[in-house]
């Protein structure tokens, strides 16, 4: 006698033929999802390889930049000038699959915003009257709508120096911080980017963005001496600032363009001119002839990777070198 089964219901066919597809559909979803998540992880690594190549390649272009400023210098006999179509050149750095730039401009020809304080003791700064009236006077030139020129300069010192107690001509200390949704505290130490004044009291992002160029934050509580033979026309403001009420801006543009190619021997010869006859000694001291700060830029392009590096070399004492680094979009 044969032994027999029983065929399977249809019914039962079918569920086991829609378990075998729903299993097949979430194998290939999980499958997909890995693909995906591979994909992604190969391209994140291949990025990591450019951007540490270009940062690489953006090491090389600063050191190459930082050796030219020192022989710069050691040519030039303590007169730096224009000559030699250095300033904002860009000098390239050759790379297999790319590109790398390096750009060097006077770092001096600039208002110091940690001049508004002087250092007291290590650590300690206290509010710079000149040099808040040098800066209100910058305010007035180059944003005449500005809500109160002098309580921007006054906010901005009171940012700076050590002390709580707000400066009589419109301070602002932290009590003028700490309400509102976000409440913070003044810096009380010098600025390390100019991007921080936008934090001060009464300072508005039109303010700021007029303010900005003409900016810097150098890592030392004096003012930035501007070398007359580098300062470009368009720079006039800076040096009308220096003498408010006696020179104007097309003055002073007048001025940087009559000046001679190999220029002035010495400050003071600048001032001889009679155009800018009778320089405080305020104007005279904060005037030079040669520079001590540049500042570098260096644009790195390798395959689809772009890398933008900013950054301030120190030449007060040669060699040069470089005293802060920034990656990222430059302002």
């Amino acid at each position: 006698m044969s032994a027999s089964t029983d065929p399977a219901r249809p019914g039962e066919r079918g569920a086991a033929l829609l378990t075998v597809l729903l299993l097949v559909a979430v194998i290939a979803v999980l499958a997909g999802t890995a693909l995906e998540k591979l994909r992604l992880a190969t391209r994140l690594g291949g990025n990591a390889v450019a951007l540490d190549q270009a940062r690489a390649y953006s090491l090389a272009a600063e050191t190459l930049a930082v050796v030219k400023v020192t022989d710069l210098l050691q040519k030039s006999r303590q007169r730096v000038t224009l000559q030699g179509n250095w300033s904002d050149t860009p000098f390239a750095l050759p790379i297999p699959n790319g590109s790398a730039t390096a750009r060097v401009t006077d770092g001096g020809n600039c208002f110091n915003l940690n001049s508004l304080v002087v250092e007291t003791a290590p650590g300690s700064f206290a509010a710079y009257t000149q040099a808040r009236i040098v800066f209100a006077q910058l305010i007035r030139l180059v944003d005449p709508n500005a809500r109160s020129p002098d309580a921007i300069a006054a906010a901005t010192a009171d940012w700076l120096d050590t002390d709580n107690s707000p400066l009589d001509s419109g301070g602002a200390e932290d009590s003028s911080y700490g309400g509102g949704r976000q409440g913070y505290r003044t810096g009380n130490t010098l600025m390390s980017d100019p991007s921080e004044l936008r934090a001060v009291s009464g300072v508005s992002r039109t303010d700021y963005e007029k303010l900005r160029p003409w900016l810097c934050t150098l890592p030392k509580a004096e003012p930035a001496k501007l070398n007359v033979n580098t300062l470009l026309p368009e720079q006039a403001p800076l040096l009308a600032m220096l003498l408010p009420g006696t020179l104007t801006v097309e003055g002073a543009r007048q001025v940087l363009l009559r000046r001679p190619p190999t220029g002035f021997a010495t400050a003071s010869a600048f001032w001889a001119q009679t155009a800018v006859t009778g320089g405080t000694e305020l104007a005279v001291g904060q005037t030079d002839v040669t520079t001590k700060w540049f500042t570098l830029k260096v644009d790195v392009t390798l395959g689809g990777t772009v890398l933008e590096q900013s950054g301030l070399i120190d030449a007060s004492t040669l060699p040069a070198r470089l005293v802060s680094r920034q990656w990222g979009e430059r302002p």
